[in-house]
């Protein structure tokens, strides 16, 4: 199963690729991660319009299964948060234009999940994202960073769920 994590914003949105089989035990495999950057000289209807491009040119190449996206969760400035909302819904509209189903993980289970407590900073986030999937990237941008997180962590919970059912 492919699996792409979206970590959305108008400015930059992040996002992963990993594979993830589970044929007996489950195995995970970091694809690749990266940005998609939007200029603030760009309308936001423009801006969108290149997320949603973007994002769509990762869906026709590598055939995700399934879409995770990092849950707007909390925004101290509301016109960041109206921005994000606008970006989120490309991203949703795109996930029903190829029918991928969609989920959400807030950035506190993200942050539980991949580091064992869901207060960690970045910095701790990207230590163990390093030390767990053997990165040679330097992650320069929290918003790739935040959205290879949101698929690993998504990828550890759901395998969690299958070993107990069995």
């Amino acid at each position: 199963m492919i699996l792409l994590s979206i970590d959305s914003g108008i400015e930059k949105t992040g996002y992963a690729l990993f594979d993830k089989q589970s044929n007996g035990k489950s195995r995970i495999s970091y694809i690749t991660s990266g940005l998609i950057q939007t200029s603030k000289t760009l309308r936001t209807e423009e801006r969108i319009v290149e997320i949603y491009d973007g994002l769509e040119k990762l869906i026709k190449k590598h055939g995700p299964d399934k879409v995770i996206i990092e849950q707007i969760f909390f925004f101290k400035n509301h016109k960041s948060f109206i921005t994000v909302s606008q970006a989120q819904g490309a991203v949703l509209l795109l996930a029903a234009r190829h029918k991928l189903p969609v989920e959400f993980l807030t950035p506190l289970q993200i942050k539980q999940i991949v580091t064992g407590y869901g207060q960690s900073d970045k910095k701790a986030v990207q230590k163990m994202l390093h030390l767990t999937l053997g990165l040679d990237i330097e992650l320069k941008q929290d918003d790739q960073a935040d959205a290879i997180a949101c698929g690993l962590a998504y990828c550890y919970l759901n395998q969690n769920l299958v070993d107990r059912s069995q």
